[in-house]
């Protein structure tokens, strides 16, 4: 967010009902390829961010490529047909779930029909440069055991999104970035 020129435009952070953030996401390849990655989706309750849930995201590929790499990728939910599939058991991007690679920079919003589409953005950061990014057949679904780690019991990503659950004290750096730059403040 301190690269504003570079990075996910704001006006999208502050319109998307949910965020998935997936860092480090591991790609490699050598013929077949793969890619695998663990991180947390949060949505909006009421003024703010909700408890965050974990998710995970797979995904293969084949064809002709060699090597590997790791990328944060970030994942703006914008509207309600994408929080369903957020809450489902999985879903995969480009099949049940309409996604596309987000637009970069501070204008970039401005001028596209992908907020009329799709349902889910998608962005990589490498190096601190931001990219929009296809993850087409990818499946994203449920982490129950991250979720245990985190709450103590059993939840069912559902329960944690469309409930009260109460986010943990460890949880409390993520709330507060969501909060300081995801507001919607100036749409209410």
């Amino acid at each position: 967010m301190r690269t504003p020129d570079k990075g996910i435009p704001r006006d999208l952070l502050e319109r998307a009902n949910c965020i998935i953030i997936i860092p480090g996401l591991k790609k490699g390849a050598f013929g077949f390829g793969g890619k695998y990655g663990r991180g947390f989706a949060a949505c909006r309750r009421g003024s703010g961010w909700g408890a965050p849930a974990g998710v995970r995201i797979e995904g293969a590929s084949i064809g002709f490529q060699i090597g590997g790499s790791s990328t944060d990728v970030f994942m703006l939910v914008m509207n309600a047909n994408g929080m369903k599939r957020l809450v489902s058991d999985k879903f995969t991007l480009g099949g049940e779930a309409a996604a596309a690679a987000g637009p970069v920079g501070r204008e970039a919003s401005a001028n596209t029909d992908l907020l009329m589409t799709a349902e889910i953005l998608t962005w990589s950061r490498s190096r601190g440069v931001f990219a929009g990014l296809s993850l087409e057949g990818a499946t994203i679904r449920p982490d129950s055991g991250e979720n245990e780690r985190l709450y103590g019991k059993h939840l069912s990503n559902k329960e944690i999104i469309t409930g009260g659950v109460r986010a943990p004290r460890s949880a409390s750096a993520l709330t507060s970035a969501l909060n300081q730059y995801a507001n919607r403040q100036r749409h209410t």
